[in-house]
């Protein structure tokens, strides 16, 4: 999955947890200002986990905070899970 493929779905994903169309969220505000509670957040990144394999330890939250950021880690991460 690229990048731009990852951020879409992760859009899509926030988008669920906040109600919102992905349409009206901008991949560079943090998470949080979209409203996203500990138990919205757990259920994002639980989808994460299981969309990609990648068992994540919660300070990528917090050193990923945008959407974009976490797509870039996660193209990143993901490649190195197939190709392991």
């Amino acid at each position: 999955m690229s990048e731009s493929e990852i951020l879409g779905w992760l859009t899509e994903r926030l988008g669920a947890q906040v109600s919102l169309p992905p349409s009206r969220i901008n991949p560079d505000v943090p998470y949080v200002e979209y409203g996203l509670d500990s138990v919205a957040a757990l259920g994002l990144f639980g989808d994460i986990e299981e969309e990609f394999g990648l068992v994540l330890d919660p300070s990528v939250a917090l050193e990923y905070s945008t959407l974009a950021l976490m797509a870039g880690f996660l193209a990143a991460e993901h490649k190195e899970v197939v190709h392991s």
